[in-house]
């Protein structure tokens, strides 16, 4: 062999030793950037709570605030008033309904809802 296959091929083998560190890094930045998603978000779920507790005591909350009841989940709350009884739920941001969330909106709408008195006796 002469010195100039000699010399290509350290050259090779330094660029794949060097693939593989970066391979290894961008490994631990995948992590790292999973992790930072995820605290994010949670991040933005733990404000969103926040937020609702706050809106009803708003002056943009359409109703009386003393007629709104926290439920939480999967909806935020009922307000009974005078002349309807409304399901709420507050949004902050870009979030959207759950899956839960439109298949309720979905049976108010389409009037769907029941009474049911049930007496202990």
């Amino acid at each position: 062999m002469d010195v100039l296959t000699l010399v290509l091929m350290g050259i090779v083998l330094i660029l794949l030793l060097l693939l593989w560190l970066k391979r290894k890094e961008l490994i631990v930045l995948r992590g790292l950037h999973e992790e930072l998603r995820f605290s994010h978000k949670s991040n933005v779920v733990k404000h969103g709570k926040s937020f609702e507790q706050l809106f009803p005591f708003m002056s943009s909350f359409p109703y009386d605030v003393n007629n709104f009841r926290f439920i939480g989940s999967p909806i935020d709350g009922i307000s009974f008033e005078d002349d309807a009884i409304v399901f709420v739920e507050f949004k902050t941001g870009s979030s959207s309904l759950s899956k839960k969330q439109r298949k309720i909106r979905d049976l108010v709408n389409s009037k769907k809802i029941k009474w049911k008195e049930i007496r202990d006796e």
